[in-house]
């Protein structure tokens, strides 16, 4: 089974999860960076497990992962991450939060053509413009995040970062670039993000 060895984790993976890339490897080093023992972590749409598994190599936290794809929930929990199969928030009771939440989420443009046959689809697939994940995370995403918690998000520029940016404003979250890397045709930013007021209503 091939394995990726990085920040003193190990992490194998399998067909039909999404292998750790350079999005996988900036955010998980931009996570280290904002982490303190003792944390409560969510991580949505974790894959391999590879970042949550980057952090507790690195850090003694309370870590949960989250995945649609059975076969992600499988290789995340053989990596050692505690991981249940759940549709971003929906596993989670309304005031459950935590003081720090990852999500790379899959930001391609995709037509009905473009699909990926299989659960690796969902790796991928942002909709027809690549902002349907990312816009229906942040709807939801700041009930679970403790008041001084933090958010922090793998945007590319395909996705479009300014408007990424204006959306997590709109949900009422304190936001700015942390690290960034330009890869192949497109960037790839780190968007930290706190509460700073009540999220508002108004994201289309």
């Amino acid at each position: 089974m091939p394995c990726i060895t990085y920040r003193n984790a190990s992490v194998e993976f399998v067909d039909e999860v999404y292998e750790p890339a350079e999005d996988s490897f900036l955010l998980a080093d931009s996570a280290l960076a904002f982490v303190n023992k003792g944390m409560k972590i969510l991580e949505i749409g974790t894959g391999t497990g590879f970042v949550s598994a980057v952090i507790q190599a690195n850090f003694e936290v309370d870590l949960l992962a989250t995945d649609i794809n059975p076969h992600a929930v499988r290789c995340a929990s053989d990596n050692g991450v505690s991981t249940i199969r759940a549709d971003m928030f929906s596993a989670f009771k309304p005031a459950q939060c935590f003081d720090m939440i990852i999500f790379n989420p899959p930001y391609l443009p995709t037509s009905q053509d473009d699909k990926v046959p299989g659960w690796l689809n969902y790796a991928f697939d942002g909709g027809a413009d690549g902002t349907e994940s990312l816009r229906r995370f942040l709807k939801s995403v700041g009930p679970h995040l403790c008041p001084t918690g933090i958010l922090l998000l793998l945007i590319s520029s395909l996705t479009g970062i300014e408007q990424a940016k204006y959306w997590m404003e709109e949900a009422g979250l304190e936001t700015e670039v942390v690290s960034k890397e330009k890869c192949f045709f497109e960037e790839l930013v780190v968007l930290k993000g706190i509460l700073k007021a009540k999220p508002k209503e108004n994201i289309k």
